[in-house]
This record gives C-alpha cells, structure tokens and sequence, in this order.
C-alpha cells in the first residue's frame, strides 16, 4: 500500500512538474518573436520611388527594435531586433541572403533572443532617407505581423573619394596587422588568436583603401613575424616601424584587446603621448569605429607605445574589442563584423587626410 501510494505521488509530482515546465515554455515561447520571411522591392509612395524592406514576424508583439545606419551617409543597414530569433531563417545565417536587385541581408543571433540583419543596399542613404514604422496581420493577403522599412530613392548620396576630399592623396598609408607568426597575441575562450583576426582586417582596409586608389603599405600580408622568428620584441617592433616608407603619411596598428575578466568589453584607440596629429588621428579613429562597431567606448588615450613613440609619421593603434569577452570573441572571428571594422578604419584615415590637407 504504502508503496503505490510513493508511485502514485511520484507520478503527480512528475506530472506536475511536466505541466510546469510545458507552461512556462509556452509563456516564454509567447514573448519571444521570430522572423518568418525577409523581401526588399520597389514601390511608390506618396508619388516617390520607394526601396521598401518587409519583415514578416510571427507575433505582434515586437516592442524592442531599431534601425540604423553605422555613419552619417552609409550603404549599410542596421536592424536589431529584441527577444527576436531568426525562425525560419535561422538555418542560413552563415551566408547572405540574396534578396531582389542587388540586396543582400545576413542574419544572425547576435545572443540569446538577439538577431541582427544587416542590409546590403544598392544605394547610400542617410538618416533623412528612410522611415520605419509596423503593419498588423492581415488575414485577407495572408501577411503576418511586419516590420517596414521604406527608403526614399530620390534622397541618396555619392560616397566616392570626393566626399572626403582626400586632395593629391600623397603619402603611404601604413597598415600594421599587430603580432603573426611565432607570436598568437592573446587567444580569445574559444581559441580565436589575435594574430587572424588582425590580419584579416587589416587585408579587409587594405583592400578598400587600394579600391580608392590610395597607396598602402602593409607590415605584413601573411601569418609570419615581421622580422625574425626568435627575435626580440623590440626587434620585431622596430621592424615594423622600418616598414614605413619616409614620405609615409599615416600609421595605424590594429590589435586585439586582452584582460583577466572575460566581462571586460569595447573599444578604444591610441597615441603618442604629445603627438597632436596621432590624437586627431585616434580620435577620427575612435568615432567611426563607435558609428560601425557598435561596441562600448573605452575612449582615446595617449600611450607610450613602441610603434607610434617610433613612428615618424601621425599613428594610432587600435583595440577593436576584447578577444577575451565571449560575445567580442564570436564578433572578432566573424566576417561581416571585421568588413564593418575594416570599413571604419579605412573611413577614418580617409577622413583624416581629406581634414589635413585642407589644414582642418
């Protein structure tokens, strides 16, 4: 007797925690969103030639969005989504959609409930050339709750050369990937290396600057030490100073940023203590980097770091974020992310030349 009697209350107890468990799965399941298609066509407003961004979610209950550009005028963007999962979509975040024309869009958990879309589009807009707002579901065309975004193809912007004012563009711009070879730099929790990730964006800046028709001078181009493996550090510091040409017009080195707490986040940019033309330098730096990067902002300091004390010309060295913080790490490893850093800087050292040669 006594025995049923456990078996029985071990079964209601099983029971119970069964329907407490199915409950509060069901109430999350509620206030949790997900997407269900993404489609990007042309329309017309109000008489206007409108690129309309349509995104059908499962619930109505969206409350915690935005949507932005990552600079003042910008070919990119930004919409990140709150207590959002990628749904349907979620089995092709490791490529860009192809959406109609020339628009793509990745998507990505960013963190638990937190998707990303970033859009490529096929012109640049600012923050006047767009607006957001959202749909209810409409049963007769069968279309869920939606998300809009409509953008004014009448208001656009030409982002070519002209619009820094780069001048005769003369001078090498020096990209110095830091660490390489026999030095890792610090290696992230999930063993991403600092040594990779600078030199995948520093080949990413290089890229764009040379699209521009600037001269660029890497301190390296592969995973090797810039002198000698076994050198010392100072040997191996010196050698990428030796890098840059005399008539050099700036010098930037990208590093990863380190420390025993893995809470530890941002980013933030260097100079030579008492160099004012390295402070305008990481303070360009700085901001474009907090417009695309969209990490915390540890600010611009001065340091007397071996690369730019040496350097002849303005220098900046900059930490894109923590390789030690779990969510940096992820950030660090992923390509679209070092493209928006990559952009950032190169947007930055333009911006600096087209300041200085109309003597700010």
């Amino acid at each position: 007797m006594v025995r049923q009697l456990t078996k029985a209350f071990k079964l209601m107890a099983l029971l119970l925690f069964a329907f407490l468990v199915s409950n509060s799965t069901a109430q999350a399941d509620s206030r949790v969103n997900e997407l269900q298609y993404i489609k990007t066509y042309d329309t017309e407003v109000d008489g206007k030639s409108i690129l309309r961004i349509e995104i059908g979610l499962k619930r109505d209950n969206l409350k915690d969005y935005s949507v932005k550009i990552p600079a003042t005028v910008s070919s990119t963007l930004l919409i990140d989504l709150n207590d959002t999962l990628p749904g349907k979509l979620s089995r092709r975040n490791s490529a860009a959609i192809q959406l109609s024309g020339s628009e793509t869009v990745s998507v990505k958990e960013v963190k638990i409930n937190y998707t990303r879309l970033q859009f490529r589009l096929p012109l640049v807009i600012g923050d006047e050339s767009y607006k957001v707002y959202t749909e209810l579901p409409d049963k007769r065309s069968d279309k869920p709750y939606r998300l809009i975004v409509d953008i004014d193809k009448s208001i656009s912007y030409d982002d070519d050369d002209d619009d820094y004012g780069i001048g005769d563009g003369k001078g090498s711009i020096v990209i110095d990937a830091g660490h390489g070879g026999s030095d890792s730099g610090a290696v992230g929790p999930n063993g991403v290396m600092e040594k990779t990730v600078t030199l995948d964006v520093a080949l990413k800046v290089q890229n764009l600057l040379q699209k521009d028709g600037l001269p660029v001078v890497m301190t390296r181009t592969t995973d090797r030490d810039v002198s000698w493996s076994g050198a010392s550090n100072g040997q191996e510091l010196q050698a990428r100073v030796d890098k840059s040409p005399a008539e050099a017009a700036v010098f930037v080195s990208i590093h990863c940023n380190a420390f025993s707490n893995p809470a530890t986040n941002g980013m933030e940019t260097f100079y030579y203590w008492g160099s004012e033309e390295g402070r305008r330098l990481a303070d360009i730096l700085n901001k474009e980097l907090a417009n695309y990067g969209g990490r915390a902002n540890r600010g611009v300091k001065g340091a007397n770091f071996y690369v730019l004390k040496h350097s002849a010309m303005p220098a900046s060295l900059v930490e894109l974020a923590f390789i030690t913080n779990p969510e940096e790490e992820y950030l660090l490893a992923d390509n679209d992310y070092q493209e928006q850093l990559a952009l950032a800087i190169a947007r930055g050292i333009k911006r600096y030349l087209a300041l200085r040669s109309h003597n700010y």
